[in-house]
């Protein structure tokens, strides 16, 4: 393990991470909100910590090895969910503890959308837009934009990249060099942006608001600058914005940057994971409506329409806005939508779950076992459209899924044993680990009720969902740490 070299890309990120604390300082300095000094007060203690923390090693010029990219993408994580909870504790106006002040800013940084917060519409706005803030920059992931600035200071990528970029398969590459394929993504996602924006602003939206609101729409994060969420505005135009945007950040990104390169979409259809997920989508949101109608939850079929297909897109691309209280809806429909959220978007995506080209392979290789038993001689390879799925894909994929459903046992266990009610921590894990937010039973409307402990764990199932389970797991393993 190259200690030193870790150490240095620590330093370095917890310096750049510093100044994302500042344009918070000129919102609140445009409104006037009085928040501007617990501001100043994280980026000069975040700064200070990356700057001691990189001087003792600045002159190490030793390769950063795969190895080593595992070790920083899960320290600088933890570390940063730490400082960037720093405006948020030192704020008077939301007196946060320590335990709440890093439980929202990692439920920021993972784009879960869990909150403690209350009374978000009296907030100061400088508080409102670092929330958002936080959301936007860890959608498509921090480290993925260290890499765009990395070799400018003299440390390769590709070894952070492989550790961060969700999904099965690491290694594909949308250009030949590392440092262009994450300029490649950060384009799309900022162009995907500033669409969402003037998108918000044609509905109705006030700048500020949609601005915000576009920060956690395409980041798949769910945190909101109102109580209600995007049901604050009670606008047709808004939520039919918020699907639209909702499920394009859900598609991996890899398709909207040809789309983007090559002008051209048919490639969208021709993806088998696309179609997977827009099935998937239509499909629940065909359950979801019809039942809403069937129940006559609302007075016109017009809003049944628009409330399910809004929720069941939102929750099943673990978005979480929400313009109803849909833990309050019949039957079946809120463990339904929460179960979704357990598939999340595509790989390559800003979602959370376990990703539809996981559940596409274990589908296919359940198949494939159900023809075993009438030709259990016959060589049967796993397809994803015309192609062999190798052997080792389709183990790394029940592997991920086995390790998930233990991780999502244990936790709910361990979330029972602080004195949690069976619903409430089966939604709490799986609106953690799912990096969902919402959930039902006493969480359906924030986390504030739970105990330290609890929100604790939940910090813990927030950080292994974003990681995608085995980046932080890998190092509690005596392999990794063998020389």
């Amino acid at each position: 393990m190259n200690w030193t070299v870790v150490q240095r890309i620590l330093g370095l990120l917890l310096m750049m991470f510093s100044l994302t604390m500042l344009p918070p300082v000129f919102i609140s300095l445009l409104f006037d909100d009085g928040a501007w000094l617990s501001f100043v007060e994280g980026f000069g203690l975040t700064l200070l910590a990356g700057f001691l923390c990189w001087l003792p090693v600045r002159r190490s010029k030793k390769d950063l090895r795969l190895r080593d990219g595992f070790l920083v993408v899960a320290a600088f994580w933890s570390v940063l969910g730490t400082f960037g909870a720093a405006p948020l504790y030192f704020d008077d106006s939301i007196q946060l503890s320590l335990t709440d002040a890093v439980f929202e800013s990692m439920s920021g940084l993972t784009t879960t959308g869990a909150t403690i917060l209350t009374g978000l519409d009296e907030l100061p706005k400088s508080i409102l837009y670092y929330r958002q803030q936080l959301q936007w920059l860890g959608g498509m992931g921090i480290i993925v934009l260290a890499v765009a600035v990395l070799p400018m200071l003299g440390v390769g990528g590709m070894q952070l990249y492989r550790a961060e970029t969700p999904g099965p398969v690491k290694d594909t590459k949308l250009t030949p060099r590392i440092t262009e394929t994450a300029k490649a993504l950060w384009y799309v996602y900022l162009a995907f942006t500033i669409a969402c924006t003037l998108s918000y602003l044609a509905a109705g939206m006030g700048w500020f608001d949609a601005l915000c609101h576009a920060f956690s729409t395409v980041a798949i994060g769910g945190f909101s600058t109102y109580d209600a969420s995007i049901g604050y505005f009670d606008s047709t135009a808004v939520n039919l914005v918020a699907i639209v945007f909702m499920f394009l950040a859900g598609i991996n990104f890899s398709l909207h940057f040809y789309a983007w390169r090559y002008v051209s979409v048919k490639h969208y259809s021709q993806d088998p994971e696309f179609r997977a997920y827009a099935m998937m989508l239509f499909g629940l949101s065909v359950v979801v409506v019809a039942i809403l109608i069937n129940y006559q939850v609302y007075e016109s079929p017009g809003q049944n329409v628009i409330h399910g297909v809004f929720q069941a897109v939102s929750i099943a691309t673990t978005t979480g806005f929400t313009t109803a209280d849909f833990s309050a809806w019949p039957v079946a429909l809120p463990v339904l939508l929460i179960l979704s959220s357990f598939v999340g978007g595509s790989a390559g995506s800003t979602a959370g779950g376990i990703k539809v080209i996981r559940w596409l392979l274990v589908y296919k290789q359940g198949m494939r076992e159900i023809v075993r038993l009438v030709h259990p001689s016959a060589e049967i390879p796993v397809k994803v459209g015309n192609k062999a799925v190798g052997y080792r894909v389709v183990d790394a994929v029940w592997g991920f899924f086995s390790v998930y459903m233990i991780v999502y046992g244990v936790l709910l266990l361990l979330l029972m044993a602080t004195g949690l009610d069976q619903v409430t921590a089966f939604s709490a894990v799986a609106a953690t680990l799912n990096n969902l937010g919402p959930g039902l039973g006493d969480v359906s409307s924030g986390f504030m009720s739970l105990s330290d402990p609890a929100k604790w764990l939940s910090v813990v199932a927030m950080l292994l969902g974003r990681l995608e389970i085995f980046t932080l797991l890998v190092l509690i393993t005596p392999t990794f740490w063998r020389t």
